[in-house]
């Protein structure tokens, strides 16, 4: 059996028995790399399936690595009237610094104006002007200049160096999933059946959120993406991840704004969050409040570096991750210069099994009633993949990606993407749309739902 999938299974409430009755999980790899990727996005995508099947009652999960390793591409690999959109920005990437190696992200413009700010560079510095400031700098002062700016920027470390650590030490004291019931002062919350479309309030950005939101849509969710008007989202990102979704803009710091959220959140299944701990407290939306406040709901929590230790409050995105704990060595190609895992695996990975945590919980919350948590983090993910003693077979390379790609016309135009990375007796075999505008619907619920 697939080693991450049977590592999750006992947080899925699920047996091996179950697995081996309701998947068909294709051998094959399709996503060369020097570290078992293909394990770690075969199983998560298998754990989301068979936790949807377990909700559904399906019989039948198909996983084929083929089409996995496509979706997890799907960045690489998306057009838009036959062009593809540049996955990083110009100031993203690994820059060399006097002693060693550093990966920032600039993608968004906020985090771009923050890394040329902690240098002092003005605005239309590009990237030659970023890496003659990070050249005459340690790897540690660029890390810890731009963190100091609310930037995003981290040394790159080999893996016994960010092992020994205190942060990895926090990030291995979590579970690799985390489905818990949890601890209420109000009164226990009672069983609440399935409904026909579980609810789901998505506070989320990027990817790994979104991709655990995206296939709770595919699963028959209405998912409903809440986004901030002041921070736009990326094109291609939200073309890549929102299929299937509605998208609203609410401004957090409106006070009715605020309220009209909780109000959906009355009504909601399950809340997903991907901000940084602590950074949505203050508009009621820490998970202990909302223990207290909406205890039938299931509160899903994706995290960079989890919610504990010295590095459990920065911002972090996949490539970040990928550095700071030894990956991106790992995959350099000449022994020199960082390289890269061949996806974002650790994003997506993440995402589906927060997804099959979720779907985990509502099943539960059907049966045993409570109020229910779900954790997973990146950080945690990448520790798995460093530490796990499986093993990938021969790489298939997929030179024509087309027979796992679906065209869809769209408000951006000719969209050719991924089609959903499994197949499921009760779900489609593509997304019910894609390319809706960002930020075109009202915050309210699907009347139909």
């Amino acid at each position: 059996m697939n080693h991450l999938l049977r590592e999750v299974l006992p947080a899925l409430g699920l047996d091996q028995g179950y697995a081996a009755a309701h998947l068909d999980l294709a051998a094959g790899s399709a996503l060369p790399s020097a570290l078992p990727v293909n394990t770690l996005a075969c199983g998560s995508v298998a754990a989301a399936g068979l936790a949807g099947a377990a909700l559904l009652g399906s019989q039948r999960v198909k996983v084929d690595p083929r089409q996995v390793s496509v979706s997890f591409r799907n960045d690489q690999l998306q057009t838009v009237d036959g062009a593809h959109q540049p996955g990083f920005a110009a100031l993203s990437g690994f820059f060399e610094a006097s002693d060693g190696w550093v990966r920032t992200h600039a993608n968004y413009r906020h985090h771009r104006a923050r890394l040329l700010r902690a240098f002092g560079l003005p605005d239309e510095a590009g990237r030659e002007g970023v890496a003659a400031a990070i050249a005459e700098r340690t790897a540690q002062d660029v890390e810890d200049l731009v963190t100091a700016d609310h930037g995003i920027a981290v040394r790159v470390r080999s893996v016994h160096e960010w092992m020994a650590s205190e942060a990895a030490h926090a990030v291995a004291s979590h579970d690799l999933l985390s489905v818990e019931a949890v601890d209420s002062t109000t009164a226990s919350a009672a069983a609440v059946a399935v409904a026909p479309r579980p609810r789901v309030l998505d506070l989320t950005r990027v990817l790994a959120g979104p991709v655990a939101t995206r296939t709770l849509a595919l699963l028959g969710c209405d998912v409903l993406r809440v986004d901030s008007p002041h921070l736009p989202e990326l094109d291609g990102l939200h073309l890549d991840t929102d299929s299937g979704k509605r998208s609203t803009l609410v401004d957090l710091h409106d006070e009715h704004a605020r309220h009209r959220l909780h109000e959906l959140l009355a009504e909601a299944d399950v809340l997903v969050t991907g901000y940084r701990p602590g950074a949505l407290a203050a508009y009621g939306l820490d998970p202990d409040d909302l223990a207290q406040r909406h205890p039938h709901l299931v509160c899903a929590t994706l995290t960079a570096w989890t919610t504990s230790g010295p590095w459990g409050r920065r911002r972090g995105f996949d490539s970040i991750v990928q550095a700071a704990t030894g990956i991106a060595l790992i995959e350099s190609r000449d022994g020199s210069m960082p390289g890269a895992l061949p996806a974002q695996a650790l994003d997506h990975a993440t995402g589906y099994l927060l997804a099959a945590g979720v779907l985990t919980a509502l099943r539960r919350r059907a049966t045993d009633g409570g109020t229910w948590r779900v954790e997973a983090h990146l950080a945690r993910t990448a520790h798995w993949l460093l530490q796990t003693e499986a093993l990938d077979g021969p790489p298939e390379t997929i030179d024509d990606p087309r027979p796992w790609l679906v065209e869809s016309d769209t408000a951006y135009g000719r969209v050719a993407a991924s089609r959903p990375a499994f197949e499921h007796d009760d779900a489609p075999r593509r997304f019910a749309w894609v390319g809706r505008r960002w930020g075109s619907d009202a915050a309210v619920w699907d009347p139909r739902g």
